[in-house]
């Protein structure tokens, strides 16, 4: 593995840094910096593309690489806030050295990780800082209020409405009241996770990924705190929080348990009880494993008895193949090319709607599990949705679960502070899996 020498070398030269950072400003209407209209900058073009890590996996991700792309917001102006936040958290933590917490922020960034150099798997915002006592060190901080790729904000959207429409007190949970069990299968650079810690107070949250280099490239290069990291003895790597995560990360790190593991054996071998499940777990080839969604395979049937009886929700990304079937039905050659995975989907559908609502003891009397499906706007991604804890008489009517949703979405919205609305991913392309 090898790290780009940018950071160390990123004091030589003040006026290098400002134009590899801070590209032409944006129109200000746009506030949302991961809405579409930012799309050229975090899903980036490779001419402004800078390679920070590259090395070769061996679970199956070929070549994993990070490459940053300049960010234009937020502008120089506004940092010198920031670098005071920086300042304050660094007394907090070290109240004995206040004098050496004066930080100075270099920039941002936009920071993708790829499989094989094509595959953008994640895409997050970091911030670098240095401290002005220390002018070696380089800190990254991911933003984690930035969610750019679509099929994450639908993830979240559908995820949390829906878990808000079975009676879950979710308002308790984000102002943490109440303790909220998550699980996210597949990290990339993180940013889910992140976002959920930072934005629902109560969360703890269990991250599974199955490549070590993809965990090295999200806390090395993607900013994400390395006090995630967890043994497979359920003990912190990390016998304390570093520096850096001290400063950036306390009150959100210690909710997130980052482990090394096969999504399979970590879900046979547990013994929590989940409320919400995302799954995001394509591997270099794009593909999503079988074991992950075949009913005779040991995964959904472990992930049935981790899910809590009365609400539980496991939401599922996957590539679509709803809109670019030929008129008999079939799928182009071109699209199984570019996505394996999108013969398989409806299979994939059936299987986790079949196998986590089967209305056995686990479920309470009066209600029933329900599963549906959302495409994700200018992607070929749907999110895939299976709960328990929808009313029965809710649960067959597609109008009536639709309002059901849709109305918490305000709610939610407000709760979250999001700076995006849910009812466009909850809405667009709704279909009830029977």
């Amino acid at each position: 593995m090898r790290i780009s020498v940018m950071w160390e070398r990123a004091r030589l030269s003040s006026s290098c840094k400002l134009r590899w950072f801070f590209s032409a400003a944006r129109p200000s209407i746009i506030e949302d910096e991961g809405d579409w209209f930012y799309a050229s900058e975090w899903w980036g073009t490779d001419p402004d593309g800078h390679t920070v890590l590259r090395s070769n996996s061996d679970k199956g991700n070929g070549v994993v690489s990070v490459v940053a792309y300049p960010s234009s917001r937020p502008g120089v102006v506004h940092w010198p806030k920031t670098e005071q936040w920086l300042q304050q958290r660094y007394a907090q933590v070290h109240p004995e050295l206040e004098n050496n917490g004066q930080f100075k922020i270099l920039g941002y960034q936009w920071r993708v990780l790829r499989f094989n150099d094509t595959t953008r798997q994640s895409t997050v915002k970091i911030m670098a800082a240095y401290r002005k006592t220390d002018p070696g060190s380089v800190y990254l901080m991911q933003q984690a209020h930035c969610l750019a790729i679509p099929y994450l904000r639908s993830m979240v959207s559908v995820g949390l409405a829906t878990l808000a429409s079975c009676n879950y007190n979710l308002r308790s949970a984000i102002d943490g009241k109440k303790s909220m069990r998550i699980l996210c299968v597949g990290h990339g650079g993180g940013s889910l996770p992140l976002f959920l810690a930072s934005k629902i107070l109560g969360a703890t949250i269990d991250i599974v990924e199955i490549d070590p280099l993809v965990i090295s490239a999200s806390i090395q290069a993607m900013g994400f705190p390395a006090f995630a990291r967890m043994k497979s003895s359920g003990e912190r790597l990390l016998p304390k929080p570093t520096f850096t995560d001290q400063v950036l990360w306390k009150g959100v790190h210690e909710r997130l348990f980052l482990y090394e593991s096969d999504a399979e054996k970590f879900i046979v071998n547990n013994c929590n009880l989940y409320d919400l499940v995302f799954i995001d777990a394509y591997d270099g080839n794009d593909n999503f494993p079988h074991k992950l969604w075949d009913p005779d395979e040991p995964f959904l049937e472990a992930l049935k008895s981790r899910l809590h009886p009365e609400h539980g929700t496991v939401v599922v990304n996957l590539h679509s193949d709803s809109d670019i079937l030929n008129p008999d039905g079939s799928i182009p050659s071109f699209f199984e090319q570019l996505f394996p995975m999108g013969k398989y989907v409806s299979q994939v559908c059936q299987a986790y709607k079949d196998v986590l609502t089967d209305s056995g003891s686990d479920f309470d009397e009066g209600h029933s599990g329900l599963g549906f499906i959302v495409s994700v706007p200018w992607l070929c991604n749907q999110s895939l949705v299976v709960c328990r804890g929808v009313g029965m008489d809710v649960a067959l009517d597609t109008n009536l679960v639709l309002h059901s949703f849709t109305s918490k979405c305000l709610e939610l919205e407000n709760a979250l502070n999001l700076p995006f609305s849910c009812v466009q991913y909850i809405k667009r392309g709704f279909v009830l899996i029977n």
